[in-house]
């Protein structure tokens, strides 16, 4: 059995890992430790097989003045989190990054496409992972993921927010793109597999198919049984403009893993794309 520790009570991905995780108490014991308490400095880390940090701080409008809270929670706190860990002879850490710092709103990403963030979030977890990276060792394993936008019930960021506005517009319009994206429960996998092999490396997990925007739409739409328009004829219009990024970029541009680089550890067979979309609109 692994004792792991998820730093990030209280946060989507804290909760619905520990949850997962806790279902099969033969494998694993999981405590969550509340990283907003200045107090979580005196827990004690020694008897974990592993830390999961996943508290930081995203989907928040980016000023001058929150630039140093973006270092403080996304970079410093994660390094003083695996200093702690490391001192207490904790042999995995496992740091959540993102998709964001390739700096991408639309584009392919493979494995030689350079890191170039330009988000104050990006940027920060960029820095986290470089810091880190100078602590590993052969008794203290690394393990950074960098997944791209993820979804399930009760999920924060940009899934919500396009769910909301399909269920509000009579139409939508269609324009073929394709999007790498996490369903919840094919991350909680991915973690139980990574945790049981104690590995460090840099990893991708996402859907084993990749998601247009309107498939998308139209199945968040089939699980509230609404009957949404999807017209074509600006399709031409918004493909192109798409192309140019920027907020028409973020919902109708292609933004991609290569499919090669998320082999690693993905084993399970994973649910149907329609069957992820009523999960996450809690309309099973």
């Amino acid at each position: 059995m692994k004792r792991i520790l998820i730093a990030g009570a209280g946060s989507y991905l804290g909760e619905r890992i520990a949850a997962w995780l806790n279902a099969t108490p033969e494998r694993f014991q999981t405590v969550t430790l509340d990283m907003r308490d200045p107090a979580w400095s005196a827990s004690d880390f020694s008897g974990f097989d592993a830390v999961v940090m996943v508290a930081g701080i995203a989907h928040r409008k980016e000023t001058p003045e929150n630039a140093a809270l973006y270092t403080a929670v996304n970079c410093r706190l994660a390094v003083e989190t695996a200093a702690k860990a490391k001192a207490a002879g904790v042999l995995q850490f496992v740091f959540f990054s993102t998709m964001s710092v390739y700096g991408l709103t639309v584009g392919r990403i493979h494995a030689d496409t350079p890191a170039a963030p330009n988000t104050l979030y990006g940027q920060s977890k960029l820095s986290a992972e470089q810091a880190l990276a100078a602590m590993a060792d052969e008794h203290f394993h690394l393990a950074v993921l960098r997944p791209p936008m993820i979804y399930g019930h009760g999920c924060k960021g940009n899934y919500p927010r396009l769910s909301a506005l399909v269920q509000k517009l009579p139409a939508f319009p269609r324009v073929p793109n394709e999007r790498s994206m996490l369903y919840i429960d094919c991350l909680c996998q991915f973690m139980a597999r990574l945790l049981e092999s104690g590995e460090g490396g840099l990893y991708f997990p996402q859907n084993e198919a990749f998601v247009s925007t309107d498939s998308l739409v139209r199945q968040i739409a089939l699980a509230h049984g609404k009957r949404l328009w999807q017209p074509r004829g600006l399709g031409w219009l918004l493909a192109g403009l798409a192309k140019r990024g920027g907020a028409v970029g973020k919902v109708f541009g292609t933004l991609t893993y290569d499919q090669a680089m998320s082999q690693a550890l993905r084993e399970d067979a994973q649910p149907a794309f329609e069957a992820t979309v009523r999960a996450a609109e809690g309309c099973l």
